[in-house]
């Protein structure tokens, strides 16, 4: 019996040093499509909300700007469209999705933090109306994108 209780202490001593050091991993929304650059899309209809993941903000670090495309701009999937500027690096941002820009995000011209306190809601960058929504089917889903950040961290 006291072997069994050991077994379990050390099993879950094991597990709790592996969450700690991955900070018990990003946040990933389940109704969300993710692109392997780190962005998210949110669908609604033919328009499409992107923004970039908790996990590409938490590797970014503070973010101190951020570059908006124009509205009525064309984008194309994998094509940057602006760019993330933090206190380590600056970074492009790409769009899951083709489409013309419809709205950006106005709050990140004077709170570029957003994208770090609130990446799926507040810290949104743009929406676009989409031109094909095959291009969905290309994206990762929650599951896919959490292996996927998994994979690639356990390479840094």
């Amino acid at each position: 019996m006291a072997s069994s209780r050991l077994l379990w202490a050390s099993k879950a001593a094991s597990y709790l040093r592996i969450s700690v050091f991955h900070r018990g991993f990003s946040s990933i929304l389940k109704d969300l499509k993710y692109a392997d650059s780190h962005e998210w899309l949110k669908v609604d209809g033919n328009s499409a909300t992107i923004g970039i993941t908790d996990h590409a903000q938490d590797h970014l670090g503070d973010v101190v700007y951020v570059e908006l495309p124009e509205v009525g701009v064309s984008v194309s999937q994998g094509g940057s469209f602006g760019a993330v500027e933090s206190v380590k690096a600056t970074s492009d941002v790409n769009s899951p999705v083709s489409g013309k820009v419809v709205e950006v995000n106005e709050e990140l011209n004077s709170s570029p933090g957003l994208v770090n306190s609130s990446p799926y809601e507040n810290g949104w960058i743009i929406k676009v109306e989409m031109d094909d929504a095959g291009e969905l089917k290309t994206l990762m889903d929650a599951d896919q994108y959490s292996k996927f950040c998994e994979e690639e961290d356990s390479k840094h």
